[in-house]
């Protein structure tokens, strides 16, 4: 899927580009009351798609909220503080795993490589953990950016 065309822009690109492949930035939903509810996760991202993939636990408030309200901002700045991008979009949650096998642990395995860029020691384990944790992968597809490029 291709981004939207406003994202096209060189200023969208460009302040796009600041997220990587894969790194952390602060994740922000809304909260039962309206407010923001802001957390630190790391993330893969895909540009060309301007999509974010986020392994999240089922119990987390990040969840909640995402299931009540699926909109989401993702924040990121440089060292010095002063450059900044914000991508907004509407988040899609899988799935919680269930079984080691299943296509949410496929998933999350997708995930892992992406935002570790290596292999786990233990896949097995891991595909374990997963259901044991209650996880689940959260898609945004960004459809505002904004900010301060570098």
């Amino acid at each position: 899927m291709a981004p939207r065309s406003d994202l096209q822009s060189d200023e969208s690109q460009r302040l796009l580009a600041a997220f990587g492949e894969r790194g952390n930035c602060a994740l922000a939903t809304i909260g039962r009351s309206g407010r923001p509810h802001i957390t630190n996760i790391s993330y893969a991202f895909d540009q060309a798609t301007a999509t974010f993939r986020i392994s999240l636990t089922d119990s987390r408030v990040k969840t909640r909220n995402l299931r009540r309200d699926p909109r989401a901002g993702l924040y990121i700045t440089a060292a010095d503080r002063w450059p900044y991008t914000v991508a907004d979009g509407v988040g899609e949650l899988s799935p919680v795993a269930s079984d080691p096998f299943d296509a949410t642990v496929e998933a999350l395995i997708d995930v892992y490589r992406a935002v570790s860029g290596k292999e786990h020691p233990d896949w097995d384990d891991y595909r374990r953990a997963m259901v044991a944790d209650r996880r689940l992968v959260l898609t945004v597809r960004v459809d505002h950016v904004y900010g301060m490029p570098a």
